[in-house]
């Protein structure tokens, strides 16, 4: 991993990744009410020029998709992981015929860079008059550009002359995703996570209405908890010779019943100690909660590890 580019990124400066995701419009004058059937979060509330988090569930309260979506004027901005960018397409495509609802994935019109960092001139909506079409998503430790395909060079070169951005390169980006909480599809979630498990505040409208899976995901909701949760651990041991625990491994309490189940594990230079993401049961989700990845002894810790 780039340690140089790791402490400049943790110590108050800024830095990208390039990566492909999917940005999808949806437009129309039944929009939102085809987008509240299909999506967790209430779209009849999102006002013009804000963003909401949401998913795609399947009829079983499952997970399709993660998404954010933006409100341009009466068009809808879908944006989702480039490997759930094909389902949340055709999830919205099938319906295109049954009404005044239109979609179009434009990913492929738009260079993607993920900015980590507290720079807030890096990170500004209003880049947007810089780079016209541009499209601004964001997030807690930072946000996301959309920049049109021909202007991604000098976007490049606007991050790493004018604002001094480090180029975050695939280990690093693994490092500082886990340390800020974020979930990866197929990796910490897939079609066997039930939504409500990934815990994601301000992700699921409750008063709404019906949409698909709703009944499912309300369920779990009124009766008080999910089974599992998504969350995190650290090493009980400090420093990166610690006894190493692995992605897959099972959890387990001191007196060996299953506790859940590790999905992504790193080292964190900032705290030098290991850490993960991993579904834990309820129970065992208290902060500091003791647990076993084989021999390593682990503890709860509540997302996201790093601020």
């Amino acid at each position: 991993m780039d340690l140089e580019a790791y402490d400049q990124i943790r110590s108050g400066g800024a830095g990208f990744y390039e990566q492909g995701r999917g940005l999808i419009a949806v437009s129309g004058k039944e929009a939102v009410q085809f987008l509240d059937g299909m999506i967790t979060n209430d779209m009849k509330t999102l006002e013009d020029g804000q963003q909401m988090l949401a998913a795609f569930p399947n009829a079983q309260g499952r997970l399709i998709a993660l998404v954010r979506v933006q409100r341009q004027g009466d068009r809808f901005l879908i944006e989702t992981e480039g490997a759930t960018r094909e389902k949340v397409f055709q999830n919205l495509f099938r319906f295109t015929f049954a009404g005044d609802f239109f979609a179009e994935d434009l990913s492929d019109k738009f260079s993607y860079f993920e900015i980590f960092g507290s720079k807030k001139d890096v990170f500004n909506p209003n880049v947007g008059d810089k780079f016209e079409g541009s499209v601004a998503y964001e997030q807690s430790q930072g946000g996301g550009y959309f920049i049109p395909i021909e202007l991604g060079d000098a976007f490049r070169k606007f991050l790493i002359d004018e604002n001094g951005c480090v180029v975050i390169d695939d280990e690093l980006y693994e490092t500082l995703r886990i340390e800020s909480g974020i979930p990866k599809y197929a990796v910490d979630m897939d079609e066997t996570t039930i939504v409500p498990e990934l815990g994601l505040e301000g992700m699921i409208s409750y008063t709404k209405g019906c949409y698909i899976g709703q009944e499912i995901i309300a369920r779990i909701h009124f009766r008080g908890h999910v089974a599992k949760h998504l969350t995190g651990l650290v090493s009980s041991e400090p420093g990166a010779a610690a006894t190493v625990f692995s992605s897959g491994d099972e959890l387990k309490t001191p007196d060996g019943k299953n506790a859940g189940r590790i999905t992504s594990v790193t080292y964190s230079p900032k705290l030098d100690m290991w850490i993960a993401l991993a579904f834990v049961r309820f129970d065992q989700l208290a902060e500091n909660t003791e647990l076993f990845a084989g021999e390593s002894k682990v503890r709860v810790k509540n997302l996201p590890f790093i601020n």
